[in-house]
């Protein structure tokens, strides 16, 4: 089914009989559908939401040619949601928090925070090499011993080892909506979500 784009907005509380549980809340929509993809058409089916106002100002021309053809306002991010079937949607058409009900169980993409380039403590969790003894320093945080013998005199490939770390898109499924708040577009989901305050969020049911 389609979803909406939303952004992170912070962690909670949420207080049942049974005891407390974390739960996210998640700025959601409201998302205005500016185009539709069909089997006939595009080969799949579709619908490309978009969230945010941006000034026909501020558009390269061949974006503000594409909204203007649409006949949508333009807007800030367009992210794709696959469906089975597009009927019932139009162009314009606009999607909100009230796509979901409280109970509903969802799958939310987010962006983890970039940590730049990290070691293999931190990025992998190696233990390091051991401490400041038998006349070794600055070791402790380092990989160690990894390549092999004569054969194949390298290291393999594969190997764990110090990178880039984070920024990876990592989706999130059977998350329960405990809240909507419509007049808001807030949506109260248990448990946590990737990626840090204000970063985007996909959510689908």
């Amino acid at each position: 089914m389609a979803g909406l784009i939303g952004k992170k907005v912070g962690m909670t509380s949420f207080f049942r009989p049974e005891g407390d549980i974390a739960c996210t809340v998640i700025e959601a929509g409201p998302c205005p559908i500016v185009n539709i993809r069909t089997p006939e058409r595009d080969g799949y089916a579709a619908l490309q939401l978009g969230l945010g106002i941006r000034k026909p100002k501020h558009l390269a021309k061949p974006l503000e040619g594409y909204f203007k053809k649409q006949g949508v306002q333009p807007v800030r991010l367009l992210r794709e949601f696959r469906v089975p079937s597009v009927e019932g949607y139009s162009v314009g058409q606009l999607l909100d928090v009230r796509l979901f009900s409280e109970g509903d169980f969802v799958s939310v993409t987010g962006w983890t925070k970039g940590r730049g380039f990290a070691g293999v403590v931190k990025r992998h969790g190696f233990a390091g090499v051991g401490g400041r003894t038998h006349g070794q320093h600055n070791r402790e945080r380092h990989p160690g011993s990894m390549g092999s013998n004569t054969f194949p005199g390298r290291v393999w490939k594969g190997k764990r080892l110090a990178g880039r770390y984070g920024n990876e898109r990592v989706t999130v499924e059977n998350l329960q909506v405990l809240k909507v708040i419509p007049e808001k577009n807030l949506l109260v989901i248990s448990g946590s979500v990737p990626g840090p305050i204000g970063g985007l969020l996909l959510i689908q049911k």
